[in-house]
């Protein structure tokens, strides 16, 4: 009897390797346990600043492989973030796959913590889109290698008030560069997505005397919030043409992309999301080539990452925050170096932020 090899290279996509965002990782784990349903994907793009740290999200993705995709692309960005903000940390991420709303249970945190437990501090885990900081409480329940944690046990706490300050930093920046003054007093600027970041976001511009519109899925939410800042709500997805001044993506990334970006008005973007810029050589050159000033999503976000990186460093939540008001600055440094070499500003930020992983491979290798 004779055993058949099916053939399913016609059923496979690109294969890992040769995916876009795969960009040299140097580890990808597939998490899997059958008794708590958890399908998970660790990514770790860089480790030579130092471990890699960033945070686990949980999606319900409409594929594993645009599960794997996002993980990519996330861990990715995590190395560029704490390279430019000056972390010893390297750039990792995870994803688990299913509802957080309806799959998310205590043994499926716990089952996710053993898997990054096995890694050996390689990977330190941290709250990310469907987490909370009860669940890195519960990951801290099987390993030290996890942070976000709740103040009573020890932590920082959720990380989301510091992000979004570091995105408000970011947009003052922006708004000095574009428009000569960092004062948003009057300025439309319009938040996509009003999770955790982007309330926080909301309230820090509306209290400067911005005019603020609101855009996300959940409609509940956002009668809520309008009401609480009196700001002005758009629904659905058709939001890129509106006459503002500002527009801030604070839910998933990918939004600047062939379909949107000759539809933008606006003259800054300054948010949250992760990997803003579907195409970052493309749509990067496209938004200096349309003279709209926009600040680098993986420098300005930094704030969380800052902000769990104090359990590691030791350093209380005033340092945090000091920290995370110097992106200003960098922003700053970001724009002026763009203009100064006619590049785009992501090209600017990622040039310096890999200009300090070379450097310091350079010096390993010595």
């Amino acid at each position: 009897m004779t055993s058949e090899i099916l053939d399913t290279s016609e059923l496979k996509q690109d294969p890992v390797f040769g995916q876009l965002s795969f960009d040299a990782h140097e580890q990808i784990v597939f998490c899997n346990d059958e008794d708590t349903g958890l399908k998970a994907i660790i990514g770790i793009h860089n480790t030579v600043l130092g471990p890699a740290l960033g945070g686990t999200r949980m999606w319900s993705y409409k594929s594993e492989w645009d599960a794997l995709n996002d993980v990519l692309r996330l861990s990715r960005g995590m190395t560029y973030k704490s390279a430019i903000t000056g972390l010893n940390l390297g750039g990792g991420k995870a994803v688990i796959i299913g509802n957080a709303k309806t799959q998310k249970n205590d043994a499926l945190m716990r089952k996710f913590g053993e898997f990054v437990n096995s890694l050996s501090g390689k990977y330190i885990t941290a709250e990310d889109v469907g987490m909370e900081t009860r669940d890195m409480d519960i990951i801290r329940e099987v390993t030290p290698h996890v942070t976000g944690i709740s103040e009573a046990n020890g932590g920082s706490g959720n990380p989301s008030p510091v992000t979004a300050y570091g995105v408000y930093m970011g947009m003052k920046a922006a708004s000095k560069f574009k428009f000569g003054t960092d004062n948003l007093e009057g300025k439309k600027v319009l938040v996509q997505g009003v999770g955790h970041v982007g309330e926080t976001l909301v309230k820090y511009i509306t209290e400067e005397g911005a005019q603020v519109i609101i855009n996300d899925i959940n409609e509940v939410r956002l009668q809520e919030l309008s009401k609480k800042y009196n700001a002005n709500v758009v629904l659905g997805d058709d939001i890129y043409g509106l006459d503002i001044d500002i527009y801030a993506p604070c839910a998933l990334g990918a939004t600047v992309n062939d379909n949107t970006i000759n539809r933008l008005n606006a003259k800054v973007i300054a948010g949250a999301a992760n990997n803003q810029l579907a195409d970052e050589v493309k749509h990067g050159k496209l938004l200096q080539e349309r003279g709209i000033a926009y600040a680098p999503d993986f420098l300005i976000n930094a704030g969380g990452i800052i902000n769990v990186y104090a359990e590691i460093e030791g350093y209380d939540k005033e340092e945090s925050m000091r920290k995370t008001e110097n992106i200003y600055n960098t922003t700053l440094e970001i724009f002026d170096l763009s203009e100064k070499e006619g590049i785009s500003t992501h090209r600017a930020a990622f040039n310096i932020a890999q200009n300090r992983i070379d450097k310091r491979k350079k010096e390993q290798a010595n």
